[in-house]
C-alpha cells in the first residue's frame, strides 16, 4: 500500500517544510490546474511517467512551457531515438502507486518507485515556487526548489536539475549527457508483452541444440544436416513462449514498435514545421523507418515457425 496524500502532507509538515495547498476538482492536464491556481503565481509542472526498452522508468519533471523533446531525450540518455516512451497506464498502480494524472516526484516515496529515475527541469531553480499534485490530483500544493530538494533528500534521492531543453551533439567523442541518470536497478514491473518481447535475434537467446543428443540419433541427424544447408540460418527450438514462437507476442511487438516511434515523431516542433501535413510527414517517416525492421522480424517469425514444425516432425519419428 502506498503513501496517501494525508500521509504525504503529514511528512512534508514533519520536515518543516513550507508549502501552500490549493483544493480544487480533479484535474488530468495542466491547462485544467491552471484554472484553479494559475493566478497564484509560480510555475506550474508537467510530469511525464516514462519507461525505456528494458522496462526501466523515469519521471520527468519539468515547467508547463519548458519543451520536452523525447526523440532527444532519449539520445542523451544514451538509449537511441526511439528507446524511451510514455509509461503503460498499469505502472501508474504499481511503480508509482498513483492514478491517472497524478504522476509527480512526491511519488517517489513509495518503496515500489525506488529504481524510477528523476529529472527535474533546471527552470525550477528561478522560479518563486511551483506547483505539484501530492499523490492526487484534486489537490496542488506549492513549494520551492530548495524545499523538494528536502524532501527529495529525506528520501535518500539526490536531486539533480538538467536543462531539458538542450539538444547536445551526442556521437563517439561525445557521449550521452545524461546517461548517468539511466536507472541502475529495475522495478518490477507486470507488462508482459513488453518482457516476452526482446527486440533480437532469437539465435542469440534461446535454448541452444544439444549436439551430442543430436549425433546420437540416426533420424535427427540427418534432416539437421539438410537444414544447415538451407539459405536462412536455422533457429534454434523456443521452448518458452516469445516474439517469434507466439503470434499474440509477435502483434504486440508491432504495436510496441509502432506507437514507440510515433510518440518520438509527434514532437512540438514537428506540429511547428510541418503544421497540416504533420501526419503525411510522420506516416512516411514511419514506414521508412520501420520497413526494414518488421521485414527482420517477420523472417525470424517464418523461421521460428518452420524450425520447430520441424523438430516437431523430427521428436514425432522417434
Amino acid at each position: 500500500m502506498g503513501f496517501t496524500k494525508e500521509e504525504l502532507l503529514a511528512r512534508l509538515k514533519e520536515l518543516q517544510i513550507d508549502f501552500s495547498q490549493y483544493e480544487h476538482p480533479t484535474v488530468l492536464t495542466v491547462e485544467e490546474q491552471a484554472k484553479y491556481v494559475g493566478d497564484n503565481g509560480g510555475g506550474l509542472s508537467k510530469n511525464l511517467f516514462l519507461k525505456d526498452k528494458k522496462s526501466r522508468f523515469y519521471i520527468v519533471s519539468a515547467l508547463a512551457d519548458t519543451k520536452v523533446d523525447m526523440k532527444v531525450l532519449s539520445q542523451r540518455l544514451g538509449l537511441g531515438k526511439g528507446g524511451i516512451r510514455m509509461a503503460p497506464e498499469e505502472a501508474l498502480g504499481e511503480i508509482l502507486q498513483v492514478p491517472l494524472g497524478c504522476v509527480t516526484p512526491f511519488a517517489l516515496v513509495n518503496e515500489s518507485a525506488r529504481h524510477v529515475a528523476l529529472l527535474l527541469d533546471k527552470g525550477f531553480q528561478s522560479q518563486e515556487h511551483c506547483f505539484f499534485h501530492p499523490l492526487s490530483n484534486d489537490m496542488s500544493i506549492a513549494l520551492n526548489a530548495c524545499d523538494l530538494d528536502k524532501f527529495l533528500k529525506s528520501i535518500e534521492r539526490d536531486p539533480s536539475y538538467v536543462d531539458l531543453e538542450a539538444n547536445p551533439t551526442v556521437g563517439k567523442d561525445q557521449p550521452p549527457d545524461l546517461a548517468a541518470f539511466v536507472p541502475s536497478g529495475s522495478s518490477i514491473q507486470q507488462d508482459q508483452p513488453d518482457k516476452a518481447a526482446p527486440l533480437q535475434d532469437p539465435t542469440k537467446n534461446s535454448v541452444p541444440v544439444n549436439k551430442k543428443s543430436v549425433a546420437a540419433t540416426g533420424k535427427v541427424a540427418k534432416p539437421q544436416a539438410s537444414t544447415q544447408n538451407s539459405k536462412e540460418k536455422p533457429v534454434n527450438p523456443v521452448h518458452q513462449p516469445s516474439v517469434f514462437s507466439d503470434a499474440g507476442f509477435f502483434v504486440e511487438e508491432i504495436l510496441n514498435k509502432t506507437s514507440a516511434l510515433l510518440l518520438s515523431e509527434i514532437t512540438e516542433g514537428a506540429v511547428k514545421e510541418n503544421g497540416v501535413n504533420l501526419g503525411t510527414v510522420v506516416a512516411e517517416n514511419i514506414r521508412k523507418r520501420l520497413n526494414s525492421d518488421l521485414q527482420s522480424m517477420a523472417t525470424m517469425f517464418k523461421n521460428t515457425a518452420y524450425t520447430q514444425g520441424f523438430h516437431a516432425g523430427a521428436h514425432r519419428n522417434l
